[in-house]
């Protein structure tokens, strides 16, 4: 299949031509010459993607790279690797890099599999001096994020689901379902894979997806999917301007003694992400905190009957001194 010519002739109102314009935005600020990297693993909403991607590039003169991302998780998956890269060759890359990965898992499969993907991702990108790092993600996967962040009861930040822009990642399609990255490979006569993991309950996600959401629909109404992504991009806007208030706040603070008095005449939503910044600062490794600890720390300040120290990850210590927090 040729891209320019059955691709690019889609009528204004198909799902491909929606994904068309969803990356036509993302690809708007970079500069003729520059190198993206299309993260595909052989799926409809990745190879929606990358054709998008790819058209959209020719009149920009930017170069796209397609980049797949083999976990060897399943037998097949070397095969399933170049079943897409051939699938990429028909609708005309020429730059297409499978790079297998060992995945170590420590924290669970999806999350193991998801750090050693980003690494390689990141690895590809400098290699090219890629502008950016282009991902699949879609608005059906936005809700299910959401949702797992509600079970998780984690704040604010986890409730505002995956960011459009993150560091060098972009993620256009999160404005477009599922669906419609199927129905765009369907007229654009993209062969996709489905990835039996995808169906198995076995996974968190999955059973969000197939069982969750749809009883949500089923009982509370249509458009479940829509409004939680709704509430993710409203509650990423209040996230990043809290989390922008506390830097400003953090920056007139001593992090290893902060006054308590000063502490205490701050909202709760920025005193409590001055103290995280603090501890982590102090040595906590990154993602050990939970809101139990938070919640601890916070007593010392809000709630103090004498307690004595707080001890958090990492061998930090908080504790209240001499009308401080102090943090060793």
């Amino acid at each position: 299949m040729e891209v320019g010519s059955s691709l690019s002739l889609m009528p204004e109102a198909t799902p491909l031509y929606q994904i068309r314009l969803a990356v036509r935005r993302e690809l708007s600020d970079l500069a003729a010459g520059d190198a993206v990297i299309v993260a595909t693993s052989g799926g409809a909403d990745s190879l929606a993607l990358a054709g998008a991607v790819l058209l959209e590039s020719q009149t920009r003169s930017i170069n796209p790279i397609a980049a797949i991302i083999d976990h060897g998780l399943q037998p097949n998956s070397a095969d399933v690797a170049q079943a897409a890269k051939n699938e990429l060759s028909k609708i005309g890359y020429s730059a297409i890099e499978i790079r297998k990965v060992a995945v170590d898992v420590k924290d669970g499969m999806e999350a193991s599999a998801r750090r050693a993907r980003y690494a390689a991702l990141d690895e590809i990108a400098r290699s090219h001096n890629a502008a950016a790092i282009f991902l699949g993600h879609t608005k059906d996967d936005q809700a299910e994020t959401v949702l797992l962040g509600l079970a998780r009861g984690s704040g604010t930040r986890s409730l505002s689901g995956m960011a459009q822009r993150i560091d060098n990642y972009r993620r256009p399609l999160l404005s477009i379902t599922r669906a419609q990255t199927e129905a765009a490979c369907d007229e654009a006569g993209i062969k996709y894979w489905r990835d039996p993991h995808n169906q198995s309950m076995e996974f968190t996600r999955v059973r969000v997806r197939e069982v969750v959401l749809p009883t949500m629909e089923k009982e509370i109404g249509p458009g479940i999917t829509d409004a939680l992504s709704r509430s993710a991009r409203l509650l990423r806007d209040d996230a990043d301007a809290l989390d922008q208030w506390s830097e400003e706040v953090f920056e007139e603070l001593a992090p290893d003694s902060m006054e308590i008095a000063a502490l205490e005449a701050l909202p709760r939503a920025i005193r409590t992400r001055v103290m995280r910044k603090a501890i982590y600062l102090a040595g906590a490794p990154s993602g050990s905190l939970t809101a139990e600890h938070i919640e601890a720390v916070e007593a010392l300040v809000t709630d103090w009957k004498g307690q004595g120290p707080v001890s958090l990850p990492g061998g930090v210590t908080a504790a209240r001194i001499s009308g401080r927090l102090s943090l060793s």
